[in-house]
């Protein structure tokens, strides 16, 4: 079967157009003000940014795949996230796919420099993460569907704060994996994250948990 085209970190660019917006345009256009820019890292294949094009705001896309980037109907830049310096500031800044739950300390703290350089006084960064209870709660076999793509969990493995597993997402006769290690950060963990990078917890944005904001220390 041809799975078609992966990037390097291993995400299906075909299952990327699969997948609908989900709450995650509603999360942050509710946080925001009406027609307020945003500058998305991670964008993907456009799955949020064109939802957010639809509800009013300017979106500049990111992405380091040109493959997902061939599919944003926005303006889109070709970078790596923790090497981004476009010396523009916007008024939100999103770092969506749990960017923030990276394995690797180093890179997490990369990831919220950028998004402390492109926001502008008074915006705010809108970050989707991994609550503590989330890591808890991982079971293999875990999942559901998302509009046509049926998304399970499997291999899970913990080793301390880590947890890897591999998403077997599937439509119809077709099915693509995915391999991740993420992170669990406390909230105290977190907090000192953002404070080094100049960036302070406003408050939760979804009643989960799993969407939050900050802005400018």
């Amino acid at each position: 079967m041809d799975q078609g085209v992966f990037t390097a970190d291993g995400c299906s660019v075909e299952v990327y157009r699969l997948l609908p917006p989900g709450d995650e345009p509603g999360i942050v256009h509710a946080a925001i003000p009406e027609g307020a820019s945003i500058l998305e890292l991670g964008s993907g294949a456009g799955r949020v940014t064109h939802a957010l094009l639809d509800l009013g705001h300017p979106v500049v896309a990111v992405d380091d795949s040109p493959e997902m980037l061939a599919h944003v109907r926005a303006e889109t830049v070709c970078s790596k996230i923790e090497e981004l310096r476009l010396g523009r500031v916007f008024d939100a800044v999103l770092l969506g796919s749990h960017l923030v739950n990276t394995a690797d300390d180093a890179d997490r703290a990369a990831f919220l420099a950028t998004a402390r350089a492109h926001v502008a006084p008074g915006g705010r960064v809108l970050v989707e993460w991994h609550p503590p209870e989330w890591f808890e709660s991982v079971r293999d076999g875990q999942g559901g569907r998302i509009g046509e793509v049926d998304v399970r969990l499997g291999q899970v493995v913990r080793d301390g704060d880590l947890l890897s597993a591999v998403v077997r997402y599937s439509a119809g006769d077709r099915w693509w994996p995915q391999a991740f290690t993420c992170r669990r950060l406390a909230v105290p963990a977190l907090e000192a994250a953002l404070a080094e990078t100049g960036l302070a917890f406003e408050g939760w944005r979804a009643g989960d948990r799993t969407w939050f904001t900050a802005v400018p220390a």
